[in-house]
């Protein structure tokens, strides 16, 4: 029977929550760190590596085509450089990229990424508040392993009216069809998960940020109905 592979490169949150995600589903999960990163401390690290690697190791150790490459690195030209090279030697690889903006996006999908996920640097913990909630965890992984137009998105509250100064614990979330309601983001960047008891008693004013994922025409509907275009 083939072993399956989960390859992780990159030693971050992004990482962490990955692996604490896909361990169940493969054989065996290994995270590399890049050559020169500071791991003291870090006992999940399995191997190093370097972006000018041949991927020789991998490639005796690996069995590619029912394994899958996370490219995690939070600096845009590592990762693109990572993602040509896992490509350009393992064509039968899948490849999962997180991108900071839509210009590195686009970048990771012409450099041989299957999927690309938008990351927005201010919503840096919203995969480990995701993974807690068995529905998201769903969403995550259609996001990450099926074609779909399943994205997260931040979506600025413009017409605070449409929620009628409800607090968050009695807006009927389920109304919004499509699209789940992941946190609220302040004006001060800070953000927290929707179903966090302190934020209960928050009302949504204009200017608070919403962060969600769902289907693309789902998100612009609710753009259109917080006024957010």
């Amino acid at each position: 029977m083939s072993s399956t592979t989960a390859m992780i490169f990159g030693l971050n949150k992004y990482a962490l929550e990955i692996e604490a995600n896909v361990k169940s589903k493969y054989d065996t999960v290994n995270i590399y760190a890049l050559e020169g990163q500071d791991v003291s401390g870090k006992t999940i690290v399995t191997e190093r590596f370097d972006l000018s690697d041949d991927w020789l190791d991998i490639a005796q150790s690996v069995d590619i085509e029912n394994s899958i490459a996370f490219c995690v690195l939070e600096n845009s030209a590592e990762n693109i450089f990572l993602t040509i090279s896992l490509r350009a030697h393992f064509k039968d690889l899948i490849i999962i990229a997180i991108a900071s903006n839509n210009e590195s996006a686009n970048k990771l999908k012409m450099a041989g990424a299957n999927k690309v996920i938008p990351i927005v640097e201010t919503t840096a913990d919203i995969i480990a508040n995701v993974l807690e909630r068995p529905i998201s965890n769903r969403v995550l992984h259609s996001i990450l392993y099926e074609e779909s137009d399943l994205k997260i998105e931040q979506v600025k509250v413009l017409n605070a009216e449409y929620f009628k100064d409800q607090m968050i614990a009695d807006i009927d979330w389920s109304r919004y069809k499509g699209i789940i309601i992941l946190s609220v983001m302040h004006e001060d960047m800070s953000h927290e998960f929707i179903y966090a008891s302190k934020l209960n008693s928050h009302i949504i004013h204009e200017g608070d940020i919403l962060v969600v994922v769902g289907f693309e025409k789902d998100i612009d509907e609710f753009k259109k109905r917080i006024g957010s275009v």
